[in-house]
């Protein structure tokens, strides 16, 4: 436990300064982030089957140019198609000329997922703080908040298993505590810091349903560990597992909040 709270505070203590500056230093973490998070989801693949070296360095470029595309567009939550176009030339060219104990489809069509989902998911986050650090701030909250009373509820008065399948963990009770609280403290801080005026219903609704996918998204992570018989994705921060691990549910609710975004 002591582990584990150190790790967060150490976290926090270099997270926190960089949202809070933005640009440059900010660009750089979250590229740094998201190269270890993609390094992750190799790693956890190739506990069944190994990925030629040439292949994961030259999907890296491709992930990396789309990660940090935000910073040459001038339309937010715009995706180059010619780095999609790249990505899928890197990944699947290879298949042709590459030995199929190599390189096969299914490692293709993984390493496309991959790149693509997790690219796109971090390039929001520099997006988001672009347009404005209230943004960022809501969704972060949501999706931490969601998380917190999940776990608290599930502790203490969960019964009813969510998806014992995936997670055997999570209780009915912890998701409904979560999304409550989630939608609760995120619709008052939007209120409060970034539109006093905004539409209470709509706010509401918005933040119930970035807390809902924060959830599934934390599902989603956990089936992905199961399918490679894994744990955690890594243990860069010791308690809390890899990247990914901490991050799971906030990539899908950035990736929500875009979507979202978009209508209005």
């Amino acid at each position: 436990m002591k582990k584990k709270v150190i790790s967060a505070i150490v976290a926090l203590i270099i997270v926190i300064p960089l949202i809070i500056i933005g640009k440059i230093p900010y660009y750089i973490g979250v590229a740094i982030l998201s190269l270890i998070g993609y390094y992750e989801i190799l790693h956890v693949r190739e506990n069944e089957k190994k990925i030629s070296n040439y292949v994961k360095f030259l999907s890296a470029i491709s992930y990396l140019l789309i990660v940090i595309s935000p910073l040459t567009s001038k339309e937010n939550f715009l995706v180059d198609y010619r780095l999609v176009i790249l990505d899928l030339f890197v990944c699947f060219l290879p298949l042709i000329v590459m030995d199929r104990k190599d390189y096969d489809a299914e490692d293709a069509l993984v390493l496309v997922s991959s790149t693509l989902f997790l690219g796109i998911s971090f390039s929001y986050l520099i997006t988001i703080r672009n347009m404005d650090i209230l943004y960022l701030i809501y969704v972060v909250l949501i999706t931490i908040m969601s998380d917190t009373f999940a776990q608290f509820f599930g502790s203490k008065i969960g019964k009813h298993k969510l998806c014992p399948a995936v997670s055997p963990n999570k209780t009915v009770e912890g998701m409904l505590g979560g999304v409550f609280f989630g939608t609760f403290l995120g619709t008052v801080f939007f209120k409060t810091f970034i539109d006093v005026s905004a539409s209470l219903f709509l706010v509401i609704v918005i933040s119930m349903t970035l807390s809902l996918i924060a959830e599934f998204g934390d599902l989603v992570f956990s089936a992905i560990k199961r399918k490679y018989g894994v744990k955690d994705y890594g243990n860069i921060m010791p308690g809390h597992g890899g990247v990914l691990d901490r991050v799971d549910s906030l990539l899908f609710a950035i990736l929500a909040f875009s979507y979202l975004v978009s209508f209005f």
